[in-house]
């Protein structure tokens, strides 16, 4: 995992905009609807080849295929994986429901044609890794088309989903409990995570069960009971990982991406000292939303592990303001003071900006303005603190 030696590096979280007839191909294929498979394959390909070339030209140092050829961040892997089938019923986030007039005003989002998140199948057999074919193609096509730019990134990434939130997202019908499913999900999981770093990837995992969950199936429950399914999650995720280097993965925690108050979000004191418990090289966390952008205090409290680095975010990846490139840069000033070197801090996003197919709340030009942005301010702070 490379540092910012020199300069403040960029990266982001991973899903980026998809292009129309995508979204619709990708959507029926969640639905396990018929889709012209050679028609499809073209679609991603060109798909991925306009995001990559896209983020090279706005300056992103660590970069990735945008997560194309999935139909979202978590559910593609009934896909590749046994055992799921039928329909969850996720409780939508509390912060949402406890205002029925903001609920009333997200009514037009939820009538999108958008893969569904909140009802994502469930597990109800045996679930194992079955099918490698598409992670090896979805790498594979990836080299392939990095390896047609004339411009390189720097480093290379892959995300794939922690165990937490396919257990969470994806309801267990199969296994006595949570820590049977989760597990069995982790050790399926393995096989994704191994190929991807095996490839010359750096390993994403995201892991939106460690913070969202708190105001989504434990927003009954007192904060201990969530701390210990935390605590689970990161154990499951660790037990997947266990033949990588630390170094080769990052992980990215969120409090949900989308558009709402978030004002029943868990703060990040109360989980940051049980995600240094995770065997990875960087966390990647948000920084640049109303709701957390005073967190790198929390850094001060908890210093990050020697082992880590820190990838804050500095761009708000649920409005269409475009950031001031001063205010990033300030953004990272106070990340490094807080870290307390330079060198450990990237500049990324609060989340992805298109985390299921039709769900983005950012408009793709904007998006890639918000990247031109954070570029600039990154430039900006490393000017003033190397």
């Amino acid at each position: 995992m490379i540092r910012s030696d020199g300069r403040i590096l960029t990266t982001h979280a991973g899903s980026l905009p998809r292009r129309e007839r995508l979204v619709a191909m990708l959507v029926k294929t969640s639905r396990g609807e018929e889709v012209d498979g050679a028609a499809m394959a073209a679609e991603i390909e060109a798909s991925t080849r306009d995001v990559i070339a896209k983020q090279l030209a706005a300056g992103i140092d660590i970069g990735n295929n945008g997560e194309q050829s999935r139909e979202s961040f978590f559910t593609y892997v009934q896909h590749r994986m046994s055992g799921f089938g039928g329909r969850s019923e996720r409780p939508i986030m509390r912060d949402i429901v406890r205002y029925p007039s903001f609920l009333k005003m997200m009514a037009p989002l939820f009538q999108r044609s958008m893969v569904d998140l909140l009802h994502a199948p469930k597990a109800i057999g045996e679930v194992k890794y079955v099918d490698k074919s598409a992670v090896e193609g979805e790498c594979a096509e990836t080299i392939r088309i990095l390896n047609d730019e004339p411009r390189k990134f720097a480093e290379p990434f892959m995300t794939a989903p922690s165990p937490g939130i396919i257990a969470s997202a994806m309801m267990n019908e199969h296994y006595e409990n949570y820590e049977q499913y989760v597990n069995a999900v982790a050790s399926a999981l393995t096989a994704e995570y191994e190929h991807i770093v095996a490839q010359g990837f750096l390993l994403q995992v995201d892991c939106p069960d460690l913070a969202m969950e708190r105001h989504t199936s434990y927003a009954d429950r007192p904060l201990k009971d969530f701390l210990g399914y935390v605590e689970t999650n990161i154990a499951a995720m660790n037990r997947a990982l266990e033949k990588i280097p630390p170094e080769k993965v990052r992980m990215h925690v969120c409090w949900g991406n989308y558009h709402a108050p978030h004002d029943l979000d868990v703060p990040l004191e109360d989980i940051l000292p049980l995600l240094y418990a995770a065997k990875v090289g960087a966390l990647v966390l948000e920084a640049a939303n109303p709701r957390h952008q005073h967190e790198y205090r929390c850094f001060k409290d908890y210093p990050l592990p020697a082992q880590m680095g820190l990838v804050t975010g500095v761009i708000d990846t649920k409005t269409n303001y475009v950031e001031h490139p001063e205010v990033i840069a300030d953004r990272l000033e106070r990340a490094a003071q807080a870290v307390g070197d330079p060198r450990r801090v990237i500049a990324g996003t609060d989340c992805g900006f298109e985390t299921s197919a039709g769900l983005g709340e950012v408009a793709e030009e904007i998006v890639w303005e918000k990247l031109r942005a954070m570029r600039a301010g990154a430039d900006i702070a490393s000017r003033r603190l190397f």
